[in-house]
């Protein structure tokens, strides 16, 4: 089960870290420029993943191979605009992922036409790295805005919802934790996953 292919991880690790590493500095500067100057006092708007990284996150990137980092922190009370603002700040993260999802596919794209101009010891391991961080990120954006709190879209949901009903789902925090380890580990997520990418090539009609 923990078998450790370190030819695997010399290609994953680095992936992961920059996409948990990219959605955490969103959520900062959106917030920053929303107002909210915390994670920059923090030290936490950088792209240094060594500033975001959670130890238990990291290990299980070795362990599991999926990680997470440390949330980059935001006080909304700073914020021009609460209700908005947040929802912003909330949807960044995972913007953030697809746009780096949609980054890495035209770098794909690009090895793939290039062909045989590229050495093989060369090609094979780029485009090992930008195919898995093509999923890598899609899954992060797709995981994060499911709308149970903690996770992001949950933050957007409430923002969407009346008041009295986004209060009721605040209430949900630490339940809500417990029901994303279920829905991963039961395998509902990776069913998600799936169906969004039948869904996708669906439209485009592959």
């Amino acid at each position: 089960m923990f078998d450790i292919n370190f030819q695997d991880l010399i290609i994953q690790v680095p992936v992961f870290l920059f996409a948990l590493t990219i959605h955490e500095f969103s959520h900062g500067y959106v917030a920053s420029r929303c107002g909210d100057q915390t994670a920059r006092l923090q030290g936490r708007l950088t792209m240094n993943p060594l500033k975001h990284l959670d130890p238990l996150g990291t290990l299980a990137i070795f362990l599991i191979h999926f990680g997470w980092a440390k949330p980059v922190p935001v006080d909304p009370r700073n914020f021009r605009n609460p209700h908005r603002d947040m929802m912003l700040v909330s949807l960044a993260g995972p913007l953030a992922n697809l746009a780096t999802m949609l980054a890495s596919l035209l770098v794909l794209i690009v090895l793939v036409s290039l062909g045989p101009a590229i050495p093989v010891f060369v090609a094979e391991p780029l485009m090992a790295m930008f195919y898995l961080s093509c999923w890598i990120n899609f899954i992060l954006a797709i995981f994060n805005l499911i709308p149970i709190p903690p996770l992001d879209g949950s933050k957007v949901l409430m923002g969407l919802l009346p008041p009295r009903y986004a209060q009721y789902m605040a209430r949900l925090d630490g339940a809500g934790f417990i029901l994303i380890m279920i829905l991963v580990f039961t395998g509902v997520f990776g069913k998600l996953i799936n169906f969004i990418q039948r869904l996708i090539f669906g439209m485009l009609g592959a």
